[in-house]
């Protein structure tokens, strides 16, 4: 067990080896073996000192062998486990997986120890502010660069996380006690090791996988849990180190933000509807609203001043007496009253925005608010009022955290993208235009065909769909979803969809049948400029397809109609593909291949007169583009950053990254640390002409090897699927999506 003893003999943290300075290897082996002693413990009195003799004989066994790769050591090894009867056998399985998860946590609490210390270098937000000082960029270009910045990590619910959340939740819980264990004083270590003793033995009599499958509606929770768990509290601390970073020019810009695809993205998910997409938003909006309340509820506690000591502005005066708050024990109580006020307010939209009525009702009526500006404009008014009056004793806090919650995520939490394959689009088109007469037969025009008719359809204010015609599931589903999209728009802000993402983009009309569809439910409006809360945004995929991105691009900037409401937005999106890049053409050729459309697609959009932001479809497998978002970030071309990055966080990822609110933090400050090193930070141009000729041989040859072997070797579908547990894999219940889009045993 990674070198560990489950054995009690091992003991834990021995006082003499930590009494000189202990470096952080030598904490991990001490926690390892804390957390071996503790499981050990209790497999023994669980299962039985005979259970845990075998399973620690095997572990013996297993290290020896790995130790030193004698074969009479591999026989050994071979022999015991063959040994297992089945039950025996899962004991030993699930044994083996509770302890991977508390080596997990080990590693985990070094990365605590690193931010408490302060040592994580250019990956926190002061290294990486210090980094580029020394570079000679000073605050105040960090501050321009920002007010143009956006950083946003999007949650997805890609079916790569195999544990259940209350799996999860224990080894978030056993993380807890583990941090306060490691910050208490002796004294204080035996309780706490009981506590540990307690819940390290629920995680291990917690089933590890779920018996049944998942739904969409369970996956929005999970996604949720982590919005409640870390996003809400933590991001505004994230903005709070940087603005201390910076020194205090001013404000940092709300650029940081999650997203999120749970409940949007269709593709490949027929289980993802309108009703799905509704449910996304009130179960968002639920948790915003409630912690919304919560801490305005808290500072209506706090904030006693009274008139007969302090002085007020203009403005709050205003608020207060507005608030409708006229108890007599509060009248020289400016701030609470209007916090009440406030409250009312927001208690008043709760139902719209929630689906149901504020657990604490307000004892006063309001009017609701009709959008998250408004709330967050009251409370500027109130801390403007503590500032200009008490100085910066309120500067920062829990007002200002709650303000930046606020501003950060609204009322609708996350920022939901809409994504589909575009030959369902492709398909939902051709039927409305034959319809309506408008197109006896689309699928069979050409490409240029296409275009035509498109964009003469994006300058007619005409609609296709008619409550006469009679359409096919598909298309009906399709159009739900969309009316869907169009009402959480009006109801939760312009922030709430952004961006719909068309999956298998290869050509100008993926994109805009997109928007002749948006335009049906009013989510895009023709005109001189022509209007759209929604961006529309490409994903290239396939080898092929990127390297012919840049034509595509190129082609779909020109197309008259949208061209007004590109230049209003500033900004296209075009999203990249690490996955399904990686199986079309091997993994050097997947990420040269990025690398170089990334390059080319820069200078086609920088042409067309709008800024590129680029979204990175990335995964936690090597396979899946996975590794270090820090590293990955600084990795990009040069210029393709520019202040603006969207990275999927799918899977396990999401877990492993954002479960424990500490760890959140630290990564949520590498990915911002590494976005402002990738734009402002000095580089070496010359290593790229040096490099590109030998990768671009490299990637060819990467390439035809790779595609000798899946693609041209006869039989080796059959092989792949005989030789590696996909079969057992794709069985499991870890997600609401389907394991393949099709029924095809293709690669």
């Amino acid at each position: 067990m990674a070198g560990a003893a489950l054995a009690a003999a091992a003991g834990p943290r021995s006082k003499a080896s930590m009494a000189h300075a202990p470096t952080p290897a030598m904490l991990l082996r001490a926690d390892v073996r804390l957390f071996g002693d503790i499981l050990g413990r209790v497999l023994k009195t669980e299962e039985g000192e005979a259970v845990f003799e075998a399973i620690e004989q095997i572990r013996q066994a297993s290290v020896a062998y790995h130790r030193d790769g004698a074969p009479e050591r591999g026989l050994k090894l071979d022999s015991l486990l063959q040994a297992l009867s089945l039950p025996d056998a899962l004991r030993f399985a699930h044994s083996f997986v509770c302890f991977s998860q508390l080596i997990n946590i080990a590693e985990d609490q070094e990365a605590r120890r690193r931010l408490r210390a302060g040592t994580d270098g250019d990956r926190s937000l002061a290294g990486a502010v210090a980094r580029l000082e020394a570079d000679g960029v000073d605050a105040e270009s960090i501050g321009r660069a920002l007010r143009r910045a956006l950083v946003m990590p999007v949650i997805t619910a890609h079916p790569s996380e195999v544990r259940r959340k209350s799996v999860i939740d224990r080894v978030s819980r056993i993380a807890e006690t583990f941090d306060a264990h490691d910050r208490a004083t002796p004294d204080m270590r035996p309780a706490i090791e009981a506590e540990l003793a307690r819940q390290i033995l629920i995680l291990w009599a917690t089933r590890q996988l779920r018996p049944t499958s998942l739904g969409v509606a369970d996956e929005i929770q999970n996604a949720v849990s982590f919005f409640e768990r870390t996003f809400i509290g933590e991001l505004p601390k994230v903005y709070a180190d940087l603005e201390a970073a910076l020194g205090g020019v001013g404000e940092a810009p709300s650029f940081l933000r999650i997203g999120s695809w749970v409940g949007g993205d269709r593709d490949g998910n027929p289980n993802v509807t309108a009703e799905t997409l509704r449910l996304a938003f009130l179960t968002q909006s639920r948790l915003a609203v409630s912690h919304y309340l919560e801490e305005i509820h808290a500072l209506g506690a706090a904030l006693s001043l009274s008139v007969e000591h302090v002085t007020v502005t203009d403005a709050l005066a205003a608020l207060a007496e507005r608030s409708g708050d006229d108890a007599p024990q509060r009248r020289d109580e400016p701030y609470r009253r209007a916090l009440s006020g406030i409250y009312a307010r927001l208690a008043a939209a709760a139902p719209a925005l929630t689906g149901a009525p504020p657990v604490r009702p307000s004892a006063i009526a309001g009017a609701p608010y009709a959008a998250a500006d408004e709330l967050k404009a009251d409370l500027q008014v109130i801390q403007d009022s503590l500032v200009a009056h008490h100085g910066e004793t309120f500067r920062h806090g829990r007002l200002r955290d709650l303000i930046r919650a606020v501003d950060c995520f609204g009322f609708h939490l996350a920022t939901l993208d809409m994504r589909q394959n575009s030959d369902v689009h492709e398909r939902v088109v051709a039927e409305l235009l034959q319809a309506v007469g408008v197109c006896p037969d689309y699928l069979a025009l050409s490409e240029g065909a296409r275009i035509a008719l498109l964009e003469r359809e994006l300058t007619t204010l005409r609609p296709l769909s008619s409550p006469l015609a009679r359409y096919s599931d598909e298309t009906l589903k399709e159009l739900a979803v969309l009316r869907a999209a169009a009402a959480a728009s009006v109801r939760y802000g312009p922030k709430a969809i952004d961006t719909y993402v068309i999956s298998k983009t290869t050509g100008v009309s993926d994109l805009l049948e997109v928007y002749v569809l948006l335009k049906e439910v009013g989510l895009y409006a023709p005109g001189d400029p022509a209007r759209s809360p929604i961006l529309v945004a490409p994903l290239f995929e396939t080898i092929a397809d990127l390297r012919a991105a840049p034509t595509t691009m190129r082609a779909f900037l020109a197309c008259e109609p949208l061209r007004g409401h590109l230049a209003a937005r500033g900004v296209q999106e075009i999203m990249i593909g690490y996955s399904d890049s990686n199986k079309d053409g091997s993994y050097l050729t997947s990420i040269w291949s990025l690398h170089e459309a990334q390059r080319e697609l820069k200078s086609v959009v920088e042409d067309a007169g709008v800024a590129l932001q680029f979204f990175h479809g990335r995964g936690g497998a090597v396979g899946r583009g996975g590794g270090s978002s820090f590293e990955a970030i600084l990795a990009q071309p040069e210029g393709t950053v520019a202040g603006r990055i969207r990275i999927t966080e799918q899977g396990e990822v999401v877990a492993n990254k954002y479960a424990d609110p500490a760890i959140g933090r630290e990564n949520l400050e590498t990915m911002t640390a590494a976005t402002l090193l990738a734009t402002l930070g000095r580089r070496n141009n010359d290593e790229h002409a040096a490099g590109a000729a030998m990768m671009a041989e490299l990637s060819a040859a990467s390439m035809g090897a790779y595609r000798a072997l899946v693609y041209d070797t006869p039989g080796f579908a059959r092989f792949f699927r005989e030789a590696t547990p996909i079969g057992e894999i794709s069985s499991l219940n870890i997600g609401s999506r389907p394991a393949s889009r099709t029924p095809s045993q293709r690669i």
